[in-house]
């Protein structure tokens, strides 16, 4: 349900959000060592800048195009590609960061360890673009995240309300996988994230039976009226 491509870039952006920030103040250094450490920020700083991954359009908009699509499975290859680019933007500015601060990418094991440990330092820019992606209203708030997983998992059921249990351990074993991924307990946002999904998947199980319960009301409804009418007549 591609759970963990939305809870492991929501990771990234929520600890790139709490990261500090490079300084180049150091008393106890050379001038010649603040010079060049001066010059590796200013050029991982330019390098982060350039990736800094762009805030996110209206989902929403992107949601109603796919869902004019009549092919479900070209709705899915949508919205999977959808959060795969943006997931990988990310990683790309992690990989970058890595290189700047002169850390070895093996696996991507190294790369999960990394952000896990938080020793690293980001860019003005960066942080306050991934704090603008964790907001309320972010990409990769805990709104839009819980709206985009529970999307793909009704696009897969065919928006059968039946088929909700099915998805819903479909997502708990995703949130599993992420937290292995990640090393540790997920980030709180990624916890509030997975209250907000259990939420809404309840919402949609019990649309089914609101749905039953309201064309229940208006056949009564309707035999009410007809036997009325017979009365009178």
């Amino acid at each position: 349900m591609s759970v963990d491509f939305n809870l492991s870039a929501q990771n990234v952006a929520s600890t790139y959000s709490a990261g500090s920030t490079a300084s180049a103040k150091n008393d106890t250094k050379t001038e010649e060592s603040k010079a060049a450490e001066t010059t590796t920020a200013t050029s991982g700083a330019a390098a982060s800048e350039a990736a800094v991954y762009e805030k996110s359009a209206d989902t929403k908009a992107d949601s109603v195009t796919a869902t004019k699509k009549d092919d479900r499975s070209a709705i899915i290859a949508q919205m999977k590609a959808d959060t795969e680019q943006r997931a990988n933007q990310l990683l790309d500015i992690v990989r970058k960061t890595m290189e700047g601060q002169g850390k070895a990418i093996g696996t991507a094991d190294d790369m999960w360890k990394f952000l896990a440990g938080g020793d690293f330092t980001v860019d003005p820019a960066t942080k306050a673009q991934a704090q603008a992606d964790i907001a309320d209203d972010g990409y990769w708030g805990v709104d839009q995240t819980s709206d985009r997983i529970l999307d793909f998992a009704k696009a897969l059921a065919g928006d059968d309300p039946e088929k909700a249990d099915q998805m819903l351990e479909a997502f708990k074993k995703g949130f599993e996988q992420a937290t292995k991924t990640w090393g540790k307990d997920l980030p709180d946002i990624s916890q509030r994230t997975y209250d907000s999904v259990l939420a809404k998947f309840d919402d949609w199980k019990n649309s089914k039976n609101s749905s039953t319960d309201a064309t229940t009301d208006t056949a009564a409804q309707a035999q009410a009226a007809t036997a009325a009418s017979e009365t009178q007549a």
